[in-house]
């Protein structure tokens, strides 16, 4: 019986300089699949999406390295992983959760656009970078997060307790929830008034 020889491999197409720059420089997972480099949530960072116009008045509440994106009419703030999982609760505590904020989060098994990476040409309407983040430095630590809480006997904090670093997530998502409250309100009284 002759030996088999295996089929010689296809060559393997050139891959995109984007999805590079997201896996090589800065250590972030894409989706596998074709098309727009979609950046997956819930691993390195959690997303929160909001009305560009209030994000903009929330900029402030966000320390200064963390990664912010504009896509249209959308602003995304990333936040700490499990970031997304406490929005509903968040909004409830600060007694939001009954207002239509247009305030929502991307989290575990979530997808976002892969903004531009910073000095790159990209295609009209894709998303850009407001913030970007810097290859070579983790994320993890410029992301807002809950505050920490002392650890049991009382011994030290935990990661994100110093405030130059990064941010309170809760001071963030009620800033957040207040300019979408802000806007909302502002888009609804530019609306004409009807009469029956």
């Amino acid at each position: 019986m002759a030996p088999t020889v295996p089929q010689p491999r296809t060559p393997v197409e050139q891959s995109d300089p984007v999805r590079q720059w997201y896996e090589n420089e800065l250590g972030w997972a894409t989706a596998p699949e074709p098309g727009p480099v979609r950046l997956l949530t819930g691993l390195r960072f959690d997303v929160l999406e909001l009305p560009a116009e209030a994000g903009f008045a929330a900029l402030r509440h966000l320390g200064p390295k963390a990664p912010v994106a504009l896509r249209g009419e959308t602003m995304r703030l990333l936040v700490t992983v499990g970031g997304a999982d406490e929005l509903p609760g968040l909004l409830d505590w600060l007694e939001w959760g009954d207002i239509p904020l247009g305030l929502t989060a991307v989290g575990a098994g979530g997808r976002i656009d892969a903004p531009t990476p910073p000095g790159w040409s990209g295609s009209r309407g894709a998303a850009v970078w407001l913030r970007p983040p810097e290859p070579g430095r983790e994320v993890e630590p410029t992301l807002p997060a809950l505050p920490s809480l002392p650890t049991v006997g009382g011994g030290g904090t935990m990661p994100h307790s110093d405030p130059a670093v990064g941010s309170d997530l809760v001071r963030l998502v009620d800033t957040a929830a207040t300019q979408c409250h802000r806007v909302r309100l502002r888009r609804r009284s530019r609306q004409p008034l009807a009469f029956s």
